[in-house]
């Protein structure tokens, strides 16, 4: 069970979707997001010293169209590996100490992940762990962040 759902109710990816933009075009999202993470803050519970950054694809069906019939300009391909997919690209922020999520960004699935990695940091690190797909990120970061990148291979 996970948010008052049980495995069966958890909505699929369309549904998601629709939320996400329905959040979005209420500017609420961010809102909501800053609101929680205060509260986490609050209880001692975000931005220690450490942050562990990732991205994973958010699958859509490649037939997925917005409300005027056409293909969503914010969904992409990308390949990984030799498969292909369609859809968006979850940028995660997590403090490295709890495992509690402090930033989320999405982009299009075809977005290079080391893009985001400046809007994953909260200026707090003194390291930061990361995948190759984040190689070169210290030159990515616009602001002062005096950290260690660690990148971690598979």
């Amino acid at each position: 069970m996970f948010a008052g759902m049980s495995m069966e109710s958890i909505p699929d990816e369309t549904a998601i979707l629709n939320i996400r933009h329905l959040l979005e075009a209420s500017d609420l999202a961010e809102d909501i997001f800053k609101q929680v993470n205060a509260h986490l803050a609050r209880k001692g519970l975000l931005l220690k010293t450490g942050s562990i950054v990732d991205a994973t694809i958010i699958a859509a069906p490649s037939s997925m169209t917005n409300a005027s019939g056409k293909r969503d300009p914010e969904l992409h391909q990308t390949k990984r590996g030799n498969q292909w997919h369609f859809g968006m690209k979850s940028h995660i922020g997590v403090d490295a100490d709890s495992g509690l999520v402090h930033m989320v960004t999405t982009t299009a699935a075809n977005e290079a992940d080391v893009e985001k990695v400046g809007d994953l940091l909260h200026d707090r690190e003194d390291a930061v762990w990361a995948d190759s797909g984040y190689r070169g990120a210290q030159s990515r970061v616009k602001r002062s962040v005096q950290c260690t990148l660690r990148l971690q291979t598979a």
